[in-house]
């Protein structure tokens, strides 16, 4: 976090004549073990997820066929006759979509920017490209989280959601 003193235009118009207590330019919108644990769930639900793909499409991927039980009968499906694998393929591929998805969400808040970020007496304004967002001080709970060494506060709406 950096305390700055020149803010833009559109955040000076929003602050008009209100006192300002702090202002400060935040390096990313989320704490990085957030990024990093949204990556890590995405790399384990997709690890795991992996192995219902290799184990319905891997022989169809070394060109043999796939022998399963359906109402207890015997079923055969290749690519010729991809029928019988049609919904356990749409139900894994829903799976391995969700599975990109919270991955590339990780990646995505992981080079997040974090924008400006102005206290003053009877709000908190958060500015990003051109998007401002204000938070009355009576949103927060008055919970609290400080970390000195990694420059981390965090406030908690009284949602239960934390800001950070």
């Amino acid at each position: 976090m950096n305390s700055i003193q020149t803010l833009p235009r559109d955040l000076q118009s929003v602050i008009g004549t209100e006192k300002v207590d702090f202002s400060i330019i935040a390096r990313r919108k989320q704490p990085l073990n957030k990024s990093l644990g949204l990556i890590a769930f995405g790399i384990i639900w997709s690890a795991f997820i992996s192995i219902f793909v290799i184990a319905f499409l891997g022989p169809l991927f070394k060109g043999e066929e796939v022998n399963f039980k359906v109402n207890d009968e015997p079923t055969t499906a290749s690519w010729d006759n991809f029928e019988p694998l049609l919904v356990p393929t749409l139900v894994i591929g829903f799976f391995v979509l969700v599975g990109i998805g919270i991955l590339a969400s990780g990646i995505y808040s992981l080079f997040q920017k974090g924008g400006y970020f102005v206290g003053t007496t009877n709000r908190l304004i958060h500015f990003l490209n051109g998007t401002i967002t204000t938070y009355d001080w009576e949103q927060f709970s008055g919970n609290m989280e400080i970390n000195s060494k990694k420059e981390d506060i965090s406030f908690e709406l009284r949602t239960g959601k934390m800001q950070s």
